[in-house]
Formats: C-alpha cells, structure tokens, sequence
C-alpha cells in the first residue's frame, strides 16, 4: 500500500493520573474495579477496539507507573494495539501534554479519552476518527441534553440560593464525551498556546476552540457517561452485566 492510499496513524491517549475524589477514599478512580477489572482496563480496551487505534498512550499517576505498566501487562488487548505509560503531571491538561510529547513519528491523528469513560462503544471511536479522516481538526462526541439548563450567579457560600441570569436554548445544547479527536499538529499547537497563556481549559476541544479552529459534534452514545459517583459505579455494573447477557461480553 503507498503512503498516499494508507489511511492516517491514530494514536489514543488517556490520562489517569487523577486521584477522583468524589468516589470516596481508596484507590485513584482509573483503578477502581468493574466488574472484577480496574475501569483503566476497560477503557484501554475499549479504545482498541477500533481497528484503527494502533497506539494507546496511558498517562499514569507520578508515583504510579510501574504499576499502571504491570496492570497492562496483565490483562490481553489486542495484538494490534501497542500502548505505552508514561507519569503524569499535577493537571489533566498538563498530563495530556506529557501524553502528546510521547508519542511517535507517523501519528497523525490523536483521541483524548477520560479513563472514567470506560464504557463507550466501538462505533463512537469509530465515528470520532472517521470525522477527522474525513478533514475535521477537532472532533467531540455528545449527547443533547434531556433537562432544562439554568445560567445562575453562583452563590459566595455553598448552599445558599443563587440568582438565575439566563435560560439557554435547550435544542442548541450538548453535553460533550470523550474520546475527543484531532488533527495532531492542531492539538499540539492547542497545548503549547494555552501553557503560554496560562489559562486553564475543562477539555481539549475547548483549547482548540481558542485557537479559532472549527469544532464539530458527533452523536455520542448513552453508555459513555463519566463514573465520578459511587451511583455511576452501579449503573456501569448494571451496563456490564446486561452486554454479558445479550452479547456474551
């Protein structure tokens, strides 16, 4: 095959160096088991599902690497699939940057995916890479949101009543997912103007958007919700245990 005919290189990185507090105390939230199996695992596995993910990039806690590699090394992906861990930063952004500078040559097209996502299905990694082949510099799988959203002024003390300022339209919200895609060079450029500027940013689309490169949305699927809560602990059992049954997952 030329190189003008091989479709571009996909590399995924997925930062876990976070603690998730608001799962109560124990383990750092990519750590916590489903179903028997750390959410990490699930993650990764769920990302080389993609026959076109040909590299994922673990970012692991600073002190936590080695074990992060030795969990890795214990459970199967697949044999097309290499990965890679390297030691994260104090932030998610700074643990993104850490997992862009790792990557190879060759890798033109990149996906962020929160290791607290451990569920999302093939076909939205699929989707979010195909948009990006297909010329977007910037990817973000959603969902519309169901329940009516308030602006408010937030309150000086937690708790206490807080002033609404604004109702947005309902039918031009999404709430956003990962993984997120990108043109590499794009995301790269994302990182290096935002550490320059030292302005914060809630996800890796929203850097792009600074630059003032287009962000387009695909449809994202209802089982790639975030596990931060002990009640999205059970949902995700729940998830498991029903693909078992129907698939034999």
């Amino acid at each position: 095959m030329s190189d003008e005919a091989r479709p571009p290189r996909t590399a995924v990185v997925i930062p876990a160096a976070g603690r998730g507090v608001r799962l109560g105390p124990g383990a750092p939230k990519a750590l916590r088991a489903l179903n028997g199996t750390p959410m990490l695992i699930h993650a990764v596995r769920a990302m080389a599902a993609s026959r076109a993910v040909s590299l994922v990039v673990v970012v692991a806690p600073p002190d936590g690497a080695a074990e992060v590699k030795n969990l890795l090394d214990a459970h199967a992906l697949p044999e097309r699939t290499d990965y890679l861990v390297v030691p994260g930063g104090d932030t998610r952004q700074e643990s993104v940057r850490l997992g862009l500078d790792a990557l190879p040559e060759g890798v033109d097209i990149v996906l962020v995916h929160d290791a607290a996502r451990p569920l999302v299905p093939v076909d939205t990694v699929d989707a979010v890479i195909e948009a990006v082949r297909d010329g977007a510099v910037a990817v973000v799988p959603a969902m519309p949101v169901a329940d009516t959203v308030k602006e408010v002024e937030p309150a000086e003390k937690p708790g206490d009543p807080e002033q609404v300022v604004a109702t947005p339209v309902r039918a031009r919200l999404r709430a956003v997912q990962t993984p997120q895609g990108f043109d590499r060079d794009t995301l790269v450029d994302a990182h290096a103007t935002i550490a320059l500027t030292g302005e914060g940013a809630t996800d890796d689309a929203g850097m792009v958007e600074r630059l003032g490169a287009p962000v387009v949305v695909v449809p994202g699927h209802e089982e790639a919700f975030k596990v931060t809560r002990p009640l999205d602990l059970v949902l995700a059992e729940a998830v498991l245990a029903r693909r078992r049954a129907n698939d034999g997952f």
